[in-house]
């Protein structure tokens, strides 16, 4: 049984190839996960809302218990008054002096202002019940609306999640095999690569003499270093990791490489040709 071999006793080439064939398992992960578009962000959104109109519609109910309770506490302060005011009146018959009578007149003016100002709350409060129940019945359809979009976005997700789901756990296995391959101190640095790069790309191969994450210029020098294989070389510009194409398994296409010098040999017999034309005539000596 073969022994699975230490990450850190890998060369660079092997390393640089397990690292493009993690980069390119991850790229088809992401490929499937883009096939679900805006509708993670949209269901999660919904949720959001109907959380936010779920707190609000509890929070509409309790009001609205509030000023019930207080409409019953307020009608019993008035039936207690309206007590009050009936002994008050019965007393009136019993009075000896003025200074009782007087008395026994406020109090029942003083009853009859609190029956007054109950009142005036209780209408307060039923004024408040009926707009916060208008706001609760709003809320609520407003909830079921967002309930009834949810359903709809989530049935939609997870009939695209159903197509990718096999195929895309496969890719997370491979994904997985290849990481183990890889020392943890490389994988590190890709994996926050490749979290900054903005089409998720940690590992390019050189297109046309230039990074194929940037588009940048590489000098001739640095290109050859790539080709050997010899160390690990990130672009300046990008800070992606760079790789020769062959190692990537791409051939590109060398008809664009040979129009160079053919072009810049008709450039330069024009030239001479017009530096020929341009030159002045030199006068023969005379005689």
């Amino acid at each position: 049984m073969a022994t699975k071999k230490d990450p850190t006793d890998l060369s660079v080439e092997e390393k640089l190839k397990t690292l493009y064939q993690l980069q390119t398992t991850l790229s088809a992960i992401d490929e499937k996960r883009a096939l679900r578009g805006e509708l993670p962000l949209e269901v999660q959104d919904l949720e959001d809302e109907i959380a936010g109109l779920n707190t609000r519609i509890e929070k509409i109910q309790n009001e609205i218990k509030d000023f019930q309770a207080a409409v019953t506490m307020k009608k019993g302060e008035i039936n207690d008054a309206q007590t009050s005011v009936k002994r008050y009146q019965a007393q009136l018959d019993e009075v000896r002096n003025n200074r009782e009578y007087d008395t026994l007149t406020k109090e029942i003016e003083y009853q009859t202002l609190e029956i007054q100002l109950c009142e005036k709350k209780i209408k307060e409060a039923q004024v408040k019940i009926e707009e916060r129940g208008n706001d609760l019945q709003q809320a609520e359809e407003l909830k079921k609306d967002r309930e009834a979009d949810l359903s709809e976005k989530k049935s939609e997700l997870d009939e695209i999640m159903q197509e990718t789901r096999e195929e895309e756990e496969k890719l997370k296995a491979k994904a997985k095999e290849y990481e183990t391959k890889i020392e943890a101190r490389l994988l590190n640095s890709f994996k926050r690569i490749r979290k900054n790069a903005r089409n998720g790309l940690g590992v390019v191969y050189v297109q046309r003499d230039a990074c194929g994450g940037c588009f940048n210029k590489i000098p001739p020098q640095r290109q050859l270093d790539i080709k050997m294989h010899k160390k690990i070389i990130v672009c300046e510009y990008c800070g992606r990791i760079m790789i020769d194409p062959e190692l990537a398994g791409v051939r590109l296409d060398s008809s664009a490489a040979d129009e160079k010098p053919k072009r810049k040999r008709a450039i330069r017999k024009t030239t001479t040709k017009k530096k020929a034309a341009e030159e002045p005539e030199v006068p023969e000596a005379e005689a």
